[in-house]
């Protein structure tokens, strides 16, 4: 088999032009990921899912961000609305861990129901004093046990359910002060620190099948972004023992500068496997792809190695979890 490209990308619309079909063909992306813009109704979604995959001739991963609470792509009516996790964490108390299971498992069975197969979830960012409003109820808590139990339950949902978790935002996010759809946060916590809180979830969910990288500069390890980072990169599969695929965040953020050749080539160089880029123009993605050309050998085995982690969905009883949920929450 030829090693796919080293890229996952998105499309302008509901449905793909006959540029992307043809682009999408000669790029072959690892994978595909989908935004507000491209979801209407259920079935418009799984032609455009279909669409893609047709594309690279391959049964190829589309995720999605659907935590809930502000960042949920999959909106009411047709679609679960759900409250912030930080929210729907503390109201449900000691069974927290539980009741984010059977969400992120109600979650899987909404998104492999349009033909999407992924999820940028479980965050295991800490929340902290300082965190950033753009984060901050997206975190599960402060804690770093509680909230890598927390995030082992949303994997465990979400794998159930036929659905590929990706851990983010890897090394931790938690102390940025600063948006880094914006700008770029400086984090100045030492590394013991780090390791002891940030670092401390991932580590617990190291054997997770895909992580997303944070834009973000760690001073105690490097003045460079950790996604552009070989020394972050180096923490991340050594300290944190995280050597599964590893996306970037989107890097059209605006915490990375530079020209979308060179910061696929320095992200790629640094250690990541594959690029993600969104929100861009066709020859922005073009040039991307350029760029980041096919995945390397190792990068191919973390690839095959996360796709094999996509099982058949154990069937539920969808109205029954619902249910079950409802008396967990009213309980607590």
């Amino acid at each position: 088999m030829s090693h796919f490209g080293a890229t996952i990308l998105d499309a302008e619309g509901l449905r793909l032009s006959g540029a992307e079909k043809t682009f999408f063909r000669e790029a072959n992306p690892f994978g595909f990921i989908l935004f507000a813009r491209n979801i209407d109704t259920p079935d418009q979604v799984r032609a455009l899912c279909a669409e893609m995959r047709d594309s690279v001739g391959r049964e190829a991963l589309i995720t999605i961000d659907q935590e809930g609470g502000r960042v949920q792509r999959l909106r009411a009516p047709q679609w679960t609305e759900w409250p912030a996790p930080l929210d729907f964490v503390t109201a449900s108390g000691e069974a927290a861990e539980q009741a984010m299971f059977l969400r992120y498992r109600l979650i899987a069975a909404e998104l492999k129901a349009i033909g999407i197969d992924s999820n940028c979830a479980p965050m295991v960012d800490l929340a902290g004093p300082q965190t950033h409003d753009f984060l901050r109820n997206r975190c599960y808590g402060s804690d770093p046990g509680r909230v890598a139990a927390l995030g082992r339950a949303v994997a465990r949902g979400l794998l159930e359910g036929g659905v590929l978790p990706v851990l983010k935002h890897i090394p931790g996010h938690g102390r940025a002060s600063l948006d880094s759809h914006n700008d770029l946060p400086h984090v100045s916590a030492d590394h013991a620190s780090l390791s002891a809180q940030d670092f401390a979830p991932f580590a617990l969910l190291n054997d997770l099948p895909m992580g997303m990288t944070a834009h973000l500069v760690y001073e105690a390890l490097d003045d460079r972004p950790a996604t552009l980072s070989p020394k972050v990169m180096r923490v991340i599969r050594e300290e944190i023992g995280f050597d599964n695929l590893i996306m970037t965040d989107d890097i059209s953020m605006k915490a990375l500068t530079g020209s979308l050749t060179q910061i696929s080539r320095d992200a790629l160089a640094a250690g990541c496997d594959v690029i993600l880029y969104c929100n861009g123009p066709l020859a922005g993605r073009r040039e991307v792809a350029e760029a980041a050309g096919v995945m390397n050998a190792a990068a191919q085995t973390r690839a095959e190695r996360a796709l094999k982690m996509r099982k058949a969905p154990v069937d539920i009883d969808i109205e029954a979890v619902r249910a079950q949920l409802d008396r967990l929450l009213n309980k607590a």
